[in-house]
């Protein structure tokens, strides 16, 4: 059985800084691409940031600039460095991750609890 459990979440005021971290465990063969999404209420889920194993990194648009995704593997570990934050910032993020869990082939995405995220104007 395979886990993602995030924490770092909380209230800011805006321009603020949060560090998010999500911590994989289970059985495990391997990490491919780890992530995090949000969801804002009345909207649809986004993705904010992705990294994968090699540690290339990809941004949406409104996060690029502010926000740093990084990842320690020997941890099965993926953080989310957010500064500048703003009020439309808030939203619960989820940390996503495809693992593998028996052999390599054998992928499947998981997906945290989410961490709250207020940040007020």
């Amino acid at each position: 059985q395979v886990q993602l459990v995030e924490s770092g979440g909380g209230l800011v005021q805006a321009g603020g800084s949060l560090r998010l971290s999500c911590s994989a465990s289970g059985s495990i063969f391997s990490i491919n691409a780890m992530g995090w999404y949000r969801q804002a209420p009345g909207k649809q889920r986004e993705l904010v940031a992705t990294i994968n194993s090699g540690g290339s990194t990809k941004y949406a648009d409104s996060a690029s600039g502010r926000f740093t995704i990084s990842r320690d593997n020997a941890k099965k570990s993926v953080y989310l460095q957010m500064s500048s934050l703003k009020p439309e910032d808030t939203a619960v993020y989820y940390c996503n991750a495809d693992i593998a869990t028996r052999f390599w082939y054998d992928r499947k995405d998981y997906w945290g609890q989410g961490t709250q995220v207020t940040v007020s104007s």
